[in-house]
């Protein structure tokens, strides 16, 4: 079981890894596809809002989808379908060609992004403690991995399909081979891609977590919606305007302001590389608090920067902050919602793509209006906010206990004076079935 888990991890890790490399592939090389197919500058916010939207879609889909797939298959047919549409965004001539693959690529990211989260959340269940920001920091790694690729693309006046071709060689088959090994977690079950689990008659395989939905209280879960709303927000204002801030608010030069997105990206990576660590020692609730605050700090001093350099400490900053909210975000709601994960995660994966939408129309629009220094109060406000909410990211001690660790302690009845004996690590096992971990939870199968 422990070999199954870790091979479990370590591929879907790489999964996460693919889909960092593909997006940041197509989202970096956006004026060369422009430039490919003569999308005009008013043209061009159509095709781009496109695709969030129909990753929305895609991402509603897969709710319905796992009450009659594993999710884990979903993750091994979208993945592939990913890659393909990249290569076909790069490979086409005509405008229809584009807008075909972007619509496929949209879908498809959707469902991958709401399967790949469901996996994890589902393995971190499985492990009992906080692993959930090691597969984002795997997602910040191909995504420096992707727009280091399309730098040297651009550099070299590649043509996009043959800038997408080796990665798409290269990581088609290997996809494939790893999806072999993905696992859904279920605390003590373990459903794998052909286990035998499956085979003794567990239906889809998505055990406790995979629920109908009807489980899920949206009144409960629309905090942890906003928190992954204002975490986009931050992090698409950083992608889309960090680079225009230094130049032309900051007065940084055409190469310096490329840096500022780099060293987020740089920072983002080393933050989720170590979160799980943080989270284990200090709480869920005690992380999200710290990454929020930092992150207000970094957008306040990105907005009184007198000049360039300290405009990139800021933007440092928000890398630092804005990494743990989302990957904390998913893990709180499978622990909020821990018989209908599934679709817990898959509804609040919509609201990635909201953020996505309105933070960079929202800055520019103020920006335009106001001034952009103004600009950048109000993603530090609603990252503030984050503060208010965040009682939500909590352990539920009926799940599993004390920051994502599971109980230390067995319920063994009753002593001659009625109070209950509840045994520390060091005493020991208690009497059959007093452990906490072979009795069913709430949403589980019997």
């Amino acid at each position: 079981m422990t070999e199954v888990l870790r091979r479990g991890r370590a591929s879907l890790a790489f999964g996460f890894f693919a889909q960092g490399v593909a997006f940041a592939l197509l989202v970096t090389r956006i004026p060369a596809i422009q430039d490919r197919y003569g999308v005009s500058d008013a043209l061009l916010p159509l095709f781009l809002a496109a695709v969030p939207v129909l990753a929305g879609v895609g991402s509603v889909a897969t709710e319905q989808l796992v009450k009659r797939i594993p999710a884990r298959s979903l993750l091994r047919w979208s993945q592939p379908v990913v890659l393909l549409a990249l290569l076909g965004v790069g490979a086409g001539e005509r405008m229809v060609a584009l807008g075909t693959a972007l619509a496929v690529f949209g879908m498809a990211v959707g469902m991958l992004d709401a399967s790949m989260n469901m996996l994890g959340v589902s393995m971190q269940r499985a492990y009992g403690r906080s692993i959930m920001l090691g597969f984002h920091a795997a997602y910040s790694l191909g995504g420096i991995l992707g727009a280091s690729l399309a730098w040297a693309g651009a550099h070299w006046h590649l043509a996009l399909w043959v800038s997408y071709l080796p990665v798409v060689a290269v990581l088609l088959p290997a996809v494939l081979v790893g999806s072999r090994w993905y696992a859904y977690g279920d605390g003590g079950t373990l459903q794998v891609a052909d286990g035998a689990a499956d085979r003794a008659g567990n239906g889809a395989g998505n055990g406790a977590g995979r629920g109908d939905g009807e489980g899920v209280v949206f009144r409960a879960l629309l905090p942890l919606c906003l928190v992954m709303t204002f975490a986009y927000i931050g992090d698409s204002t950083v992608s889309n305007w960090s680079a225009k801030y230094l130049q032309d608010v900051l007065g940084g030069s055409e190469q310096l302001a490329t840096v500022p997105y780099n060293v987020y990206m740089v920072t983002t990576l080393l933050g989720r590389a170590v979160g799980d660590f943080g989270v284990r020692r200090f709480g869920a609730v005690g992380v999200v608090r710290a990454g929020a605050l930092v992150a207000a700090v970094g957008f306040a001093v990105v907005a009184v920067a007198p000049g360039a350099w300290l405009g990139i400490g800021g933007f440092t900053l928000l890398g630092v902050g804005l990494c743990v909210l989302v990957p904390q975000t998913f893990a709180a709601a499978g622990r909020m919602f821990p018989g209908a994960s599934d679709a817990a995660v898959a509804r609040l994966n919509v609201f990635n793509y909201v953020g996505f939408l309105i933070g960079s129309p929202l800055v520019g629009a103020l920006g335009d209006a106001w001034s952009y220094r103004g600009a950048m109060v109000v993603p530090m406000v609603l990252v503030l906010v984050t503060l208010v909410y965040a009682r939500s990211f909590a352990a539920r001690p009926d799940r599993y206990g004390g920051g994502h660790e599971r109980p230390r302690t067995a319920d063994v009845g009753r002593g001659s004076n009625g109070l209950r004996l509840r045994p520390g690590p060091s005493d020991g096992p208690g009497p059959a079935g007093s452990d906490p971990e072979a009795r069913p939870r709430p949403g589980a199968r019997p």
